[in-house]
């Protein structure tokens, strides 16, 4: 009678990409979207924004957090590519589910080794950024954040789940510097219909002129191209609708009077 075969320690099982490998797609796939009102993984996050150790995400410039945010980062496209955009900023790509994240972190990891002393500057993290944004961040430290092809939650009572929302606007406006900018971009015209109603009516945000920012900033090109959600948008020859809006300084919001405050920002 032969001994029933025993299971293999941690130990003895291969990772799927070995570190310094480019990991395949095929391998890292999970659901698209979740409902982060109700994910229940317990995310570790500091305290305060000057708790944070950066050192693991950017080991060459190990003192200093992150300018420009890509939420919900998907599988890396737009985070990497504005890594060599630009070259300046320290990029960081959030995403709350664990098998695309460490597909992200291994591509950079990559990337890294393929081209010598690029990539640098770009690094993911999981975590909920509809929950723990404030905790990684001060106030006016980022100087861009990218919402790219978001989960619409088409049911109405799923709209809180939105990553543009009253509440969490006024969290983005709390850690994006003055004149700052937010960059939202989806193929679901009604969702871009939200987005740009929501932002219209923020007395922080500001929105710029479409035909001016297709010349002067290279960024709207990236985050229609570069995502991996924006290139199958192409291929099956979808629309994308996207804004773009600025951080206001403090001292050009109106202040609020009891003669104006019903009243419509937009």
């Amino acid at each position: 009678m032969t001994e029933p075969s025993k299971k293999r320690s941690s130990e003895e099982i291969s990772p799927i990409t070995p570190e310094g490998d480019m990991p395949q797609k095929k391998f890292y796939r999970q659901r698209a979207h979740c409902n982060p009102l109700s994910h229940n993984d317990a995310f570790e996050y500091p305290r305060r924004p000057d708790m944070m150790d950066w050192s693991p995400y950017y080991p060459e410039q190990a003192t200093k957090c992150p300018t420009v945010l890509d939420i919900g980062c998907g599988f890396g496209g737009l985070t990497l590519a504005l890594a060599t955009l630009l070259p300046q900023e320290r990029i960081l790509g959030m995403e709350i589910r664990a098998k695309v994240t460490e597909y992200v972190r291994l591509r950079i990891v990559a990337s890294r080794k393929e081209n010598p002393g690029q990539y640098q500057n770009c690094s993911v993290m999981r975590t909920n950024s509809m929950k723990f944004l404030p905790h990684y961040f001060p106030k006016a430290s980022l100087n861009k954040l990218f919402f790219c092809f978001p989960d619409p939650h088409f049911k109405r009572k799923n709209h809180g789940r939105r990553i543009v929302s009253e509440r969490l606007l006024s969290e983005y406006a709390y850690v994006l510097k003055p004149k700052a900018r937010l960059y939202c971009i989806t193929d679901v015209k009604e969702l871009h219909e939200w987005h740009v109603a929501k932002c219209d009516m923020h007395p922080m945000f500001r929105r710029l002129p479409d035909d001016q920012l297709e010349t002067r900033d290279p960024c709207v090109e990236a985050m229609k191209t570069e995502t991996e959600e924006g290139k199958k948008v192409a291929r099956n020859k979808g629309s994308k609708y996207y804004a773009v809006y600025e951080r206001v300084e403090p001292s050009e919001i109106q202040p609020f009077t009891l003669d104006n405050f019903w009243e419509d920002k937009c």
